[in-house]
């Protein structure tokens, strides 16, 4: 333990997803030996971060203007939406370069443990964006795990019943690259279920 400020950052830094306090550690005296300028250039990043990002009024996605860049793009298919968990998300799929619709960012996945519950979620946005947009498909991207499960099953469930809108879900099974003998039950179980012709 240290003494002071110095600690405070630790136990600041140690808050943040992903950093373990060794990393924490790390990072404090790594800024504690940094120049002045670079802190400075750190500090105005997260105060504009803070004060200068705003959430997407259409999919709730991070955006600087009201409409981010995904949503106020043209050539983007309307009529497929790709609804996802976190902001996060949007860039993963964005990367495959391969999806040309909209998103609809839930803002986290359905977990009663920790008092997340379906009006803690966007998802009365998505139904109203159903409601009076031409969508066709809503594509479910939510995490693999139970939370994502939890979510996915509870929107087809408040889905199915819009005439005319397909609601499909990403498939999930084996990597490219990995071996039969490393996978795990419920992937192999979901990679057979959900296999195709060739």
């Amino acid at each position: 333990m240290y003494e002071g400020p110095v600690q405070d950052l630790i136990d600041e830094l140690g808050r943040l997803p992903g950093i373990g306090p060794k990393s924490a550690q790390r990072i404090a005296f790594h800024l504690l030996a940094a120049d002045p300028a670079d802190i400075g250039r750190l500090q105005d990043a997260l105060q504009r971060v803070r004060e200068g990002v705003v959430f997407c009024e259409v999919c709730g996605n991070v955006a600087e203007q009201s409409i981010c860049r995904i949503c106020a793009d043209p050539r983007r298919d309307p009529k497929l939406v790709c609804v996802v968990e976190e902001p996060k998300d949007v860039l993963a799929i964005e990367r495959t370069r391969e999806y040309r619709g909209r998103y609809h960012v839930l803002g986290g996945a359905l977990d009663p443990l920790s008092g997340v519950g379906p009006d803690q979620l966007r998802i009365r946005e998505l139904l109203n964006r159903i409601g009076t947009d031409e969508i066709t498909e809503i594509i479910l991207a939510t995490d693999p795990n139970t939370e994502g499960e939890a979510t996915a099953t509870y929107l087809v469930r408040l889905l199915r019943d819009f005439p005319g809108l397909a609601v499909t879900r990403l498939a999930s099974g084996l990597p490219m690259g990995g071996d039969l003998e490393f996978a795990d039950e419920l992937t192999l179980g979901r990679a057979l279920t959900g296999r195709r012709a060739v």
